[in-house]
């Protein structure tokens, strides 16, 4: 007897998604990256085509972090006060694909920095490395509608990732994107139907829902993890059902979530049950990204250096027909 493999086929296919502009684009990167494009789902390519792999941003913020383990800091040392070299040592020793700036002074409850800050933090980081770049806001809506239009502005023509759109806030940040030929960020608190909203809300405006990627909250290994799995593999389906509204690219926020998890952070001495903290933050980081990669993700957001050559040899054995 022999056995066939069942196959399925899909009717649609997820948005192809190309971010960075180079000189000949009217920007100023040395790379782009290009994301989506899938008709199967996440590395069945016995089923359909996956065109485009996976790719890994590595955050950087525009402050030094406050409350960064020993674990996660040392491999930065020396930069962390400095976006622009944090930015260059992603990109020249540890191979990021794309930089992540989240500026985070301008929040209230932080340094509350403003809108001229924000612009040279994106200058400064555009300047120093040639990948294409994620700029997102402090998360205080306010906030944001005051920082993101000069972000947006202060990159105009590189065609980067703007973050993020939400039910309650959206018009200021779309219109940053519309005016400036960026790309934007949709986000959702894991709930499909909200962030399908979104995603009508901002094309009702203009915005081409080819120049969408989602965002869906995240969290890390064993702290809602499994449930932003299945709504991340639901908006798949959805996409590849035919659902124009849900059919954009997958971004994935990791490190900030899977470093929040006591077991990534606590020191060996006060749980030596656990094992080397040196070995288990990473851990903790690099299998939460691998569960969101196998939940359709197409953009992973993530910090520890370590975790992202894990995670970047993971994607090498799964894009492998």
């Amino acid at each position: 007897m022999v056995f066939e493999v069942p196959v399925e086929k899909w009717a649609s296919a997820v948005n192809t998604v190309t971010l960075g502009a180079t000189a000949a684009e009217g920007g100023t990167r040395a790379s782009t990256v290009t994301v989506g494009g899938s008709t199967t789902l996440p590395f069945l390519h016995f089923e359909g085509e996956i065109p485009n792999r996976p790719v890994i941003a590595m955050e950087v913020l525009d402050m030094e972090p406050q409350s960064w383990p020993e674990t996660l800091s040392a491999p930065f040392d020396g930069v962390l006060n400095d976006p622009a070299a944090w930015a260059k040592k992603c990109v020249e020793e540890y191979g990021a694909e794309m930089i992540c700036l989240r500026l985070l002074s301008a929040h209230p409850d932080s340094l509350n920095t403003g809108p001229e800050e924000a612009a040279a933090a994106v200058k400064k980081v555009l300047g120093a490395v040639g990948v294409p770049l994620i700029i997102w806001g402090c998360g205080q809506a306010d906030k944001d509608n005051e920082i993101m239009p000069r972000a947006s502005e202060a990159a105009a023509g590189e065609n980067c990732l703007l973050g993020s759109a939400e039910q309650d806030n959206y018009k200021t940040i779309t219109a940053a994107c519309l005016a400036d030929g960026h790309k934007l960020i949709t986000a959702a608190p894991i709930d499909i139907n909200i962030q399908k909203q979104v995603n009508i809300l901002v094309t009702e405006m203009g915005l081409d829902a080819g120049r969408i990627v989602m965002f869906q909250a995240t969290g890390g290994l064993g702290y809602g993890m499994e449930y932003a799995y299945s709504i991340m593999e639901r908006t798949r389906l959805a996409a590849l059902g035919g659902d124009k509204m849900l059919s954009m690219p997958l971004l994935a926020v990791v490190g900030p979530e899977a470093w929040k998890a006591k077991e990534a952070k606590t020191l060996e001495a006060d749980a030596p049950q656990w094992g080397a903290e040196k070995e288990r933050g990473v851990l903790w980081e690099a299998m939460t990204a691998t569960c969101f990669l196998h939940g359709g993700t197409d953009i992973l957001v993530m910090w520890h250096p370590k975790a992202v050559e894990m995670v970047r040899t993971t994607i090498d054995g799964l894009m492998k027909k």
